[in-house]
């Protein structure tokens, strides 16, 4: 009787000790590592949202039928309206990389007020009111310098292309830059082909978490 008492006092050992706290360690770890990866993506959602959304705003631009404003004198037709992509934007918003690494930027309305109708984001008709973690880029008949860096598929290049666009948003979450290959560059290009603007199938992606 008296040992089994004895047993049933008996406490954990140093070993079961150290297989716990190992235990709870490794699942701290994997914890943390979540954290900060679900705080990423949630950081990179905001540059496919925001590049899908140029995207989208170069092709509703390229369908908006344009015309030439014209004085016709009697006996005179006008000239035809005709399809066109979005000149590319006068600067990137922010200005720099150094604006976004590590840090959010605020725009100011001035930015994304730069262009024309048919030249930069008002003919893009884009803007972003809320801080942002990604400096952005449009270019007509070009790769953004971001895009082509990061070796994006080339919309220029596209067979039979007439005319091109790309856009891009580049960062730097951890603040590690600004070599190349420590930024993040998210692109999207489109080609017009036989008359039809061609936008590519997704939004290419490099170095997402940089």
């Amino acid at each position: 009787m008296r040992a089994l008492k004895r047993y049933d006092r008996r406490g954990f050992t140093l070993v079961e000790l150290m297989i716990v706290v190992a235990i709870i360690g490794v699942l701290a770890a994997l914890a943390i590592f979540g954290v900060r990866r679900y705080l990423a993506s949630a950081k990179t959602s905001e540059a496919k949202n925001n590049v899908g959304a140029i995207s989208r705003g170069a092709a509703a631009a390229y369908e908006r039928e344009s015309a030439a404003s014209e004085i016709l004198t009697p006996g005179t037709t006008a000239a035809g309206a005709s399809h066109q992509l979005c000149d590319s934007v006068t600067a990137t918003v922010p200005a720099g990389i150094a604006s976004v690494q590590g840090l959010r930027y605020q725009p100011t309305a001035a930015e994304f007020q730069a262009g024309s109708s048919t030249e930069g984001w008002p003919c893009l008709r884009f803007s972003i009111s809320q801080p942002i973690y990604y400096m952005y880029d449009y270019r007509r008949g070009a790769q953004t310098a971001a895009g082509a860096a990061a070796g994006s598929p080339d919309p220029t290049a596209t067979a039979g292309a007439t005319d091109s666009f790309e856009t891009s948003a580049q960062g730097d979450l951890d603040a590690d830059g600004p070599a190349p290959t420590n930024l993040s560059v998210f692109a999207r290009g489109g080609s017009v082909v036989a008359g039809e603007l061609i936008l590519a199938t997704q939004v290419f992606i490099s170095n997402e978490y940089e």
